[in-house]
């Protein structure tokens, strides 16, 4: 069992939601973060004076699937993010190893509880 860890525009949650439930992932935890990677924030300007913007919004998804999944699931999500070709502040994915799942109402545990 694994746990997809990813950081992605907020303009793309849609998107990226509705291309995993094409391939039938229909668990996913989605959370409103703020940071900052190689696009190192923007400069905006706000009535006349200019400010740096260092932690961007960003959305946080956490999924747990089925070892077969992994490729199949970091595709969808990797299509579903790029803006024209893909661009810094696209977003990044991470893959870790669960040991352990239950699913507290049944008790069901390992893959059968995702």
């Amino acid at each position: 069992m694994k746990m997809i860890t990813a950081f992605i525009q907020p303009k793309k949650l849609d998107v990226v939601r509705e291309a995993l439930s094409e391939i039938s992932i229909n668990g996913v935890t989605a959370t409103e973060v703020k940071g900052f990677g190689r696009q190192k924030g923007h400069t905006e300007l706000y009535r006349g004076s200019e400010f740096v913007i260092q932690f961007l919004p960003k959305v946080k998804l956490e999924i747990a699937i089925n070892d077969e999944q992994i490729d199949e699931v970091v595709e969808t999500i990797s299509s579903a993010c790029k803006i024209n070709g893909g661009k810094i502040g696209d977003g990044k994915i991470f893959v870790s190893s669960l040991d352990q799942v239950v699913r507290i109402r049944t008790g069901e545990t390992g893959p059968d509880a995702i």
